[in-house]
């Protein structure tokens, strides 16, 4: 049911009702209805400042309860450093999508972190091999956690390498998720070691150089390669992206601001050589693995329907556990 003010919710609101598991199961839903044409399709809307940026995604949500959602973020990678603030900062509004009322002001932060988890997980369950074991993350700060809380929920790993370039970062999601999760997670100086030795790769820092080497990752790899959300960012080998089986979870974002743009820059190859979709493989469009010998790269660069899918969850749990004290204004 909906109400007839505007839902105001922070970040720990959204974090008591937005579980990973339900986001990824959205998310995966979301996908499929894009796969099968029933979302129209968004583009980002960016402008840079000296520090950072911001941008704004926006996505119609053709569910049983119609949604426009739109989300504005700012990206300041700086921020820890300099204010003790989160890199990324934003909010979402979910709106009625019959005639536009504004239903509900969120916080972003929980969201962007647990959505673009679950698109990894989503790719993993569909492109990764059935035997991987062992993982390497690389960047673990909150965004490598939510990562491997995701990734292990469709892929039972037995040995997890984590590797940051700050030290202590890596120490502290060894140290917090091993219980956790029950697996041994080892922090390592050598990331070619690692990756040498991994099943599945996946890549979360604001690297502007590559670090993932063609011809360190072995036959069969699948690599969630999520840092990359900007032109300048990377994080994948150009050479190993053009030889490799790419699925994008948009083809026009990673072809401009992923990873995929920078073998295309240096002529390796074309926007018509990505694979497919991640939505074309999640609706049965095309095949997803087709051998246990292939690599495939997940190009993720945070698409609007994610966001959509989340704060749907959001707005409605809200709704139904009656958060009458979170109403704003009237709408």
């Amino acid at each position: 049911m909906r109400n007839d003010s505007t839902l105001l919710l922070s970040r720990n609101d959204v974090q008591e009702l937005l579980s990973l598991s339900d986001c990824i199961n959205a998310v995966e839903k979301a996908f499929r209805l894009q796969g099968e044409g029933k979302i129209p399709r968004s583009e980002i809307l960016g402008v840079k400042a000296p520090g950072g940026s911001l941008h704004v995604k926006a996505a119609f949500l053709p569910t049983q309860n119609g949604y426009l959602v739109a989300k504005l973020n700012a990206n300041f990678p700086q921020n820890p450093a300099r204010f003790g603030l989160p890199t990324i900062q934003g909010v979402i509004i979910v709106c009625d999508a019959d005639n536009g009322s504004p239903l509900a002001l969120l916080d972003s932060i929980d969201i962007t972190i647990k959505r673009t988890a679950a698109a990894s997980a989503v790719a993993a369950k569909f492109l990764a091999r059935r035997d991987s074991s062992v993982a390497t993350v690389c960047g673990c700060g909150e965004q490598g956690r939510a990562q491997l809380r995701a990734l292990h929920s469709v892929v039972p790993f037995e040995k997890i390498f984590a590797f940051d370039l700050d030290k202590s970062a890596a120490k502290n999601l060894s140290t917090g998720l091993s219980s956790e999760l029950k697996i041994d997670i080892e922090t390592v100086g050598d990331v070619t070691k690692a990756i040498r030795q991994s099943d599945l790769i996946v890549t979360c820092t604001a690297a502007t150089e590559f670090f993932v080497r063609k011809e360190d990752a072995r036959p069969g790899t699948f690599i969630a390669a999520v840092g990359a959300d900007g032109a300048h960012k990377q994080e994948i080998d150009p050479g190993l992206i053009a030889s490799a089986k790419i699925v994008a979870d948009s083809r026009e974002q990673s072809c401009s601001i992923g990873d995929t743009h920078h073998a295309i820059a240096k002529g390796l190859m074309q926007k018509e050589d990505v694979y497919a979709e991640l939505g074309e493989i999640v609706a049965g469009k095309k095949h997803g693995r087709t051998s246990d010998e292939e690599i495939i790269i997940f190009d993720s660069t945070g698409v609007a329907i994610e966001d959509a899918a989340a704060a749907a969850i959001v707005y409605e749990k809200a709704c139904a556990r009656k958060f009458e004290n979170r109403f704003a204004f009237a709408a």
